[in-house]
């Protein structure tokens, strides 16, 4: 049992350790598209919480914006303590509340079907864009006194960000459909 159970532990290091480095690739794997970056950050935090579950899910996110916030240079713009000033800091809370919340919605489930993940990755999107949306508006407010109306937040943090995320939390479904089964042995 104690064999096992460390054993498990192990595991759960290894994949929570995969999942930093995948995080941290995917701040790099950069698409240019005008107005804000295109990421794939957003596929690794979800399927985190998807393949490894709420708890561990949450854990890996949350390491890499440890990692990052000592000066490693994980973020897309770098890394350091000063990280929490940049508009887009948001983000990277409401990917660990949202790699927390996917997890939730789906790790009770040994197969999950593709619409229960569909749903689970759009309640994760919506939170991110939350977090990450008060933010940006809270930053420039109050830290940047450059203001910022509602309507340009939600069409430029929003409207136009959004269509390939949408993608993401897509093909993220679909890879959690063949992998859950594989990753929850």
């Amino acid at each position: 049992m104690y064999a096992e159970k460390k054993l498990l532990n192990v595991k759960n290091m290894i994949l929570c350790a995969l999942f930093v480095a995948l995080i941290a690739i995917g701040a790099f794997i950069k698409i240019p598209v005008p107005v804000c970056p295109f990421t794939l950050q957003l596929l690794f935090t979800t399927l985190a919480g998807l393949l490894l579950g709420a708890r561990l899910g949450f854990t890996a996110v949350i390491i890499y914006v440890a990692v990052g916030l000592i000066g490693i240079p994980v973020f897309t713009q770098g890394g350091g303590p000063s990280y929490v000033l940049q508009p887009t800091f948001g983000y990277l809370i409401g990917f660990a509340v949202g790699s927390y919340i996917v997890g939730i919605l789906t790790e009770k489930i040994a197969r999950p079907s593709l619409v229960r993940l569909l749903t689970a990755n759009f309640i994760n999107l919506l939170i991110v864009y939350l977090f990450g949306m008060i933010y940006v508006y809270a930053i420039n407010e109050f830290y940047l006194n450059t203001p910022i109306g509602i309507w340009p937040l939600f069409l430029y943090c929003f409207v136009l960000a959004v269509p390939g995320d949408i993608v993401l939390c897509i093909v993220a479904a679909v890879l959690g459909r063949k992998l859950i089964p594989v990753v929850r042995k």
